[in-house]
């Protein structure tokens, strides 16, 4: 504890986790959005542990699993998803549900968060694993410093998202982003793209986003609820038609 050189690491890895944990936060609003506002903090705090514990899983397995082809390709198609999956509406059915159900739900949420930061997290605990140069004691008490940062941004993130609705939208955005970039960084790919100029990456990156934006959209275009008034009207209408 007294060694400069192990602070140092620490505060390196402190901040390594706290530029990441933008990413993160993102996420975590994402998933819990939808939850009852009772069950906000429970899914942070659940989704927030099974996201670290699967990290610190991942830092002892982190230059192997990069090394796997196909493995980035698989996994940038699967941010895509799951950014198109959190963009889209509440079912009302859903809504409408008893508290009987709200711990399936929670733990749907808690389960996007893991797979999604499991996902975000193969090239970012390179740097982490580096940075604790393998001692996995100084790995685990970086992250569990910056766990407040994360959790307050995500609290942060989802009062933004309650007030501006389009924050959903960029967030599922940044999650194409960080897909699409990850397609062309797979190892089976780097004897295709290894003399490709690096704006490659950004055209992919940008593409990945706007595919999540554009696809997100339009399918929670279709299968927004309809306002109850609506229903209403029809049921009204409908009523009336069976009187004549």
């Amino acid at each position: 504890m007294a060694d400069s050189g192990f602070w140092v690491s620490v505060l390196q890895i402190i901040a390594i986790d706290i530029l990441l944990g933008g990413d993160n936060a993102v996420v975590i609003a994402l998933a819990c959005r939808r939850l009852p506002p009772k069950q906000r903090n429970q899914g942070i705090f659940w989704g927030v542990f099974g996201a670290i514990a699967l990290r610190l899983v991942l830092i002892f397995f982190a230059l192997q699993l990069l090394m796997l082809p196909f493995l980035k390709l698989a996994g940038g198609l699967l941010l895509l998803w799951i950014g198109i999956k959190l963009l889209q509406p509440e079912p009302e059915s859903r809504m409408e549900e008893d508290a009987v159900d709200a711990p399936s739900h929670l733990w749907g949420a808690v389960k996007t968060i893991i797979i999604a930061d499991a996902v975000m997290s193969l090239d970012n605990v390179i740097g982490v694993a580096a940075a604790a140069d393998g001692d996995i004691r100084l790995v685990a008490f970086g992250i569990l410093v910056s766990i407040p940062i994360i959790v307050w941004g995500s609290k942060l993130v989802l009062m933004l998202m309650d007030r501006f609705p389009v924050i959903i939208t960029l967030g599922g955005g940044l999650l194409g982003w960080i897909g699409g970039e990850m397609l062309v960084t797979d190892v089976a790919l780097e004897t295709y793209l290894h003399d490709m100029p690096h704006w490659v990456h950004y055209l992919s990156a940008t593409t990945g986003a706007l595919f999540v934006i554009a696809v997100g959209t339009l399918l929670a275009q279709r299968t927004r609820p309809r306002p109850l008034k609506e229903v209403a009207s029809d049921r009204g209408e409908q009523g009336s038609d069976n009187d004549g």
